[in-house]
């Protein structure tokens, strides 16, 4: 008996610190660190954390690859060129598709504005025109491909230069466009049930509709929409600009 005493009181002797104590009640339950925020939110800043290490990943591996690759990088400047009156535009098209997603995140951030004010049809107007431009950036990005398929990119070799270019942009920006296109057809689905009034106090309920009289599910969508963006912005200056 006087030994478990003993080992019970030296036990209690080695005790955390309280800084290491506090941090460790605080997210040891989900009522302390997660008591407000709504279980949607959570899990969808878990799918972007992980989401981000897989574009680091690729990202990562197509530095590594242009810095090792011993033939010569191709031009971007020059191989993402449209004619223009005759002239040859270095990056026309991506600055567009740059400029148009980049205002499609200033459209996203309307569209939550009006969510929180449960304005049913300012919401779905901002949201719907998200969805545009988003769709409009997949299909000059459908142009892209294609006029590179046509010119003889292929992912494992060009004419232009390197092996590894084809792989490396088809790679990146399919996997973005992919993304791009999955938050579309979202954008697409909540602006028909915030216009059908499923998030008002009176709505039905039904598939994506998270409470009555609550439009998180749009603060949700654009936490994805704004990481897409922010990923294509990468992209643009690791893969375009470099």
């Amino acid at each position: 008996m006087a030994e478990v005493t003993e080992t019970t009181q030296a036990a209690q002797q080695i005790a955390l610190p309280d800084g290491v104590k506090g941090a460790v009640h605080d997210w040891g339950s989900d009522q302390t660190a997660f008591k407000k925020v709504p279980w949607g939110k959570a899990m969808m800043w878990i799918f972007l954390l992980s989401d981000t290490f897989v574009f680091s990943c690729f990202l990562i591996s197509y530095m590594t690859v242009r810095w090792s690759t011993t033939d010569p990088w191709p031009n971007t400047s020059q191989v993402f060129s449209l004619d223009f009156a005759g002239t040859p535009v270095p990056l026309l098209l991506i600055a567009i598709m740059t400029f148009i997603l980049i205002t499609s995140s200033g459209t996203m951030v309307m569209a939550v504005n009006y969510g929180y004010r449960k304005n049913r049809k300012m919401t779905a107007f901002w949201l719907i025109l998200t969805a545009i431009f988003g769709a409009s950036f997949v299909g000059m990005q459908a142009f892209e491909w294609s006029k590179l398929i046509a010119e003889g990119v292929r992912p494992w070799g060009n004419p232009f230069g390197a092996a590894q270019f084809g792989s490396s942009f088809f790679m990146i920006t399919g996997f973005h466009g992919f993304h791009v296109s999955i938050g579309v057809i979202f954008l697409f689905i909540v602006t028909y049930k915030v216009m059908r009034g499923d998030y008002d106090d009176d709505g039905r309920k039904g598939f994506f509709t998270s409470r009555k009289g609550n439009y998180e599910i749009v603060e949700t969508m654009g936490l994805y929409w704004h990481f897409v963006d922010l990923v294509w912005v990468f992209i643009f200056a690791f893969f375009y600009l470099w």
